[in-house]
């Protein structure tokens, strides 16, 4: 039996309660510390009972990774000019861009504080991004290197930067992290 426009719930009530949720963590996330976070509290801000939470998450940890996985997934587009440094480049400045947003650290500095599955989720993306890429470019006849080479070598330093010192993250900079990683690393 077909549902008729009448019966059907476009997003449903479970769409609009995760919908809240998330934006309620990044409301918090924006105004206190992460270590704050409780299921009870988010549900307070969300307009929801406790235990929604708590039979759809079971824990702050993954409530978090849920909202990092939905912040990461699609956020970023992977840029396809015809050459691996030229989509490297404008990809990290995409990832830095992100970074930037003061949502978008809150969020990743939860997730690091969440423990391993989260901080998991918010490269989980990050690393498919990178491997489509790359696999491209090998397509072309290009040498590359490894995904966890790559992502060790671009990533790496630009979490790093982000999540522990206030020092900018130029363009130039990025440049020279991509420069780097073609030049001198190792290929698969």
């Amino acid at each position: 039996m077909a549902a008729t426009p009448s019966t059907t719930r476009p997003g449903g009530r479970s769409a609009r309660v995760r919908a809240a949720v998330h934006q309620a963590v990044r409301e918090l996330l924006a105004e206190q510390s992460a270590e704050s976070l409780t299921l009870p509290v988010v549900a307070d801000r969300a307009g929801v009972h406790p235990a929604t939470l708590y039979r759809r998450w079971g824990s702050i940890a993954e409530l978090i990774t849920d909202v990092v996985s939905s912040r990461v997934s699609g956020e970023v587009v992977v840029p396809d000019t015809g050459s691996l440094r030229e989509d490297l480049e404008r990809w990290m400045s995409e990832v830095a861009a992100d970074l930037s947003d003061p949502d978008g650290i809150a969020i990743l500095r939860a997730a690091i504080g969440a423990g391993a599955t989260a901080s998991k989720a918010c490269m989980i993306d990050r690393h498919a991004q990178l491997a489509a890429m790359l696999d491209r470019e090998q397509a072309r006849g290009g040498a590359v290197p490894e995904v966890d080479r790559a992502a060790d070598a671009l990533l790496g330093p630009l979490m790093y930067r982000a999540v522990f010192t206030d020092r900018p993250v130029r363009p130039h900079w990025l440049q020279d992290l991509v420069t780097a990683l073609i030049e001198g690393g190792s290929t698969r």
